[in-house]
């Protein structure tokens, strides 16, 4: 550890020993302290270089330099870190001290962030995003730390950070949102399928699945079905090398228009059985034979006049039986 940490300095302190009698004398001599960024409690970056007051001053002096984050090694953070919680502990919550030291916390333990955030690199999720919820998870591990418990910092944060990401995962990264129920029951059937894939050598069966987790079929298949929705693939997403058959969206079948009036056609069964013998032949001949009015009037020994009168009224009753049961 550097001799600089060691000692009991104050932040703003120059190479002129100041006067140790005079506080006063000592911020009027002091340089400005240099910009640094510094986190809030909800994680976003705020620029100091604003004089927070002087009561940033009083309750301060007995910490160490702080030296750039950047150059501070992994074994010096903990130290520094040590000595800053110790001081955190005896600030009130609230103030501008407690928001210092409690900044400066996050910023010395970035890097353990970073570290957990690396472990998941191969997920789609950009890394910033993950370095963000980690940092949550950092924030929080800070808030609920004591020194009198005994364990490192680290040991005791990356359980919390590490959680954090993985509840970002859980509850964002499927592409359709279902119940957390089906999403740790994908788990369970993810788990067991392995287990019992080695045990018989083939797939398991929904009846095995569902002896070895306790669950009914009906559970296991519905848990199966959720998993299709934790990822969604593109439609001209290209097939694998040994695969024959081409881009997904080659393989949709085309859309049916005669599907459109199935609902129609159903609709009008009972309509259709409700009318007259006579006017349902006609219906018959017309658009079932595709006889002409004329034809029609001379299979029925009626007049081509009546025959379209009587079409006309039958499709009249049965768009009127439409409309109302809409």
């Amino acid at each position: 550890m550097s001799p600089r940490l060691d000692e009991t300095r104050t932040p703003f302190a120059t190479s002129t020993t100041p006067p140790t009698d005079s506080v006063t004398d000592l911020t009027a001599s002091a340089p400005a302290p240099a910009p640094q960024a510094l986190f809030t409690a909800s994680g976003s970056a705020v620029m100091a270089d604003e004089d927070p007051g002087e009561g940033l001053l009083e309750g301060l002096e007995d910490l160490p330099e702080i030296p750039p984050y950047d150059e501070v090694g992994a074994v010096d953070a903990r130290a520094l870190s040590k000595t800053l919680f110790a001081r955190l502990e005896s600030l009130e919550e609230g103030t501008h001290e407690y928001a210092y030291v409690r900044n400066t916390l996050v910023e010395l333990n970035l890097a353990l962030v970073k570290f957990a955030a690396g472990r998941f690199r191969s997920r789609s999720e950009p890394m910033e995003d993950i370095v963000q919820v980690g940092t949550i998870g950092l924030i929080k591990a800070i808030d609920r730390f004591e020194l009198s418990r005994g364990v490192e910092f680290p040991t005791f944060a990356m359980p919390t950070i590490i959680g954090e990401i993985k509840r970002f995962f859980r509850d964002t990264s499927w592409s359709v949102r279902v119940p957390r129920r089906l999403q740790e029951l994908r788990l369970d059937l993810a788990k067991a399928g392995d287990e019992l894939a080695q045990q018989l050598d083939r797939a398991p069966t929904v009846g095995e699945l569902a002896h070895r987790l306790g669950l009914t079929k009906d559970e296991v298949v519905e848990g199966m079905v959720a998993s299709n929705a934790y990822s969604a693939s593109s439609l001209d997403a290209q097939p694998e090398d040994d695969d024959t058959e081409g881009a997904l969206a080659d393989r949709i079948g085309y859309e049916d228009h005669g599907i459109e009036g199935i609902e129609y056609v159903e609709s009008l069964k009972p309509l259709i059985a409700g009318l007259p013998s006579r006017d349902r032949k006609i219906l018959s001949l017309r658009f079932v034979a595709n006889m002409t009015q004329s034809e029609i009037g001379e299979e029925l020994n009626i007049s081509q006049m009546h025959v379209s009168r009587l079409l006309s009224r039958t499709l009249t009753r049965l768009r009127k039986g439409l409309t109302l049961e809409e």
